[in-house]
């Protein structure tokens, strides 16, 4: 697992610095910011329709060696668009071919990858281990946008998909080496279950599962109605900041370095529950929107400086149990499928959230986005717990008469 931490960490820096220079390298070609956008969603949208079959294919195909080939894949195609910037022969038309098949490769390598993690671990140690996961995404993430602009500065920009593309490697390298810690041994030789041999193994058993499952639908609706209307910080608390608190970007600069800081914290705090749930996860959620609020109807920077720090805590936390959740709820045979599954809803709201939350913040400026985002997600789960506590079933009490079957209550009980 130490080994994996590694290895994860690696390759979330060198992917944080390939899609830093990414958006550079759009607007360098183009000279718009439209079509940097356009980029990201080419290689996002892959995800809407293929995530469910990629999800099928890691419980078909055997866990390692599937990952090992993906992350070799991807490391060939971050060297491919090396030597392309390199050569100054990348155009937008081979940039956006190339952002296309990443997408399709990661629909099958981000549940492979996520999943193997939690083979290497006893099965009660799971959440903690997906918060290990979700603390080294953070890292990588800080590390490698900063690592983005040394790269471009020193060694020109196809340095850093030159060196996403050794990361990938690094991965592929260390994946045959992994040993699963004792009481982990079953769980990760656990093959797919009797069902799911040759033609039956697709992806209808999976959509049925996570349809009938009320925890998952619930969680589904958590998450979407959070990341529609509060997890888009980048873009409120930046026209918040620059706007109605007159803040420069250097003052931005500054919210997002301790947003990243509370996400840390969030991941340390996440990665000591042993016992996650969707209740928790709602809780969590509603209280990050109540702090949202408050942060909307911030006077000045230092105040909302305060307030973004537990937010992102809170976010962090919520994360980690919400994944927690999706990957431990499943049986193991289908828990490829239910990631897939995820991967496609996860596609809806990253695609459809910013345009929403825009459009927001043109009829109600930034303050008035926060504040009835941060609402509407705690009216949401508010009102969905108060339905579930209505219809929770209440037990009914059967008299016993004389000459009534012995043993009533217990075949009441079990009809």
């Amino acid at each position: 697992m130490r080994w994996w931490s590694v290895a994860n960490f690696v390759s979330n820096a060198g992917t944080w610095m390939q899609l830093t220079v990414q958006n550079l390298l759009v607007l360098q070609i183009t000279g718009s910011a439209a079509a940097t956008g356009l980029s990201m969603s080419v290689q996002a949208a892959p995800a809407l329709l293929m995530s469910v079959l990629g999800g099928a294919a890691v419980d078909r195909w055997p866990r390692k060696l599937t990952a090992a080939v993906s992350q070799a894949l991807l490391g060939a195609i971050a060297f491919t668009t090396a030597v392309l910037v390199a050569l100054d022969r990348l155009d937008m038309t081979s940039l956006m071919v190339l952002a296309a098949v990443t997408g399709v490769v990661a629909t099958v390598d981000n549940p492979a990858c996520a999943l193997l993690g939690n083979d290497l671990v006893p099965a009660e140690d799971v959440p903690s281990a997906i918060g290990v996961g979700a603390l080294v995404h953070q890292a990588g993430r800080l590390v490698g946008a900063a690592m983005a602009g040394v790269a471009v500065g020193f060694l020109g920009t196809s340095a850093a998909y030159f060196a996403n593309g050794v990361s990938f490697l690094f991965v592929a390298s260390v994946i045959p080496f992994l040993r699963p810690a004792a009481g982990a041994v079953r769980e990760a030789a656990a093959g797919p279950g009797p069902k799911d041999t040759g033609s039956d193994m697709s992806v209808r058993e999976g959509l049925a599962f996570f349809a009938r499952r009320p925890r998952l639908m619930a969680l589904a609706g958590v998450t979407g109605i959070s990341a529609v209307f509060g997890r888009n910080y980048g873009l409120t608390l930046a026209v918040l900041v620059t706007g109605p608190l007159a803040g420069g970007a250097g003052s931005f600069g500054t919210v997002s370095t301790v947003l990243a800081v509370g996400g840390i914290l969030g991941a340390v705090l996440g990665a000591r529950l042993r016992r996650p749930s969707v209740r928790l996860v709602g809780a969590l959620a509603a209280a990050g929107a109540l702090l949202q609020v408050v942060a909307g109807l911030s006077p000045s920077v230092a105040v909302l400086i305060v307030l973004v720090l537990p937010m992102a805590v809170v976010e962090s936390v919520s994360d980690t149990a919400g994944t927690a959740v999706l990957q431990t709820d499943p049986p193991a045979h289908l828990r490829g499928r239910v990631l897939g599954v995820w991967g496609s809803i996860g596609t809806v709201w990253s695609l459809g959230g910013p345009p929403a939350l825009g459009l927001l913040m043109e009829l109600a400026g930034a303050r008035g986005a926060l504040v009835t985002g941060g609402l509407l997600i705690a009216g949401a789960i508010g009102a969905g717990h108060l339905l579930r506590r209505r219809r929770t079933a209440t037990p009914v009490v059967v008299r016993t008469e004389e000459g009534d079957v012995q043993g009533r209550s217990a075949l009441s009980t079990a009809a």
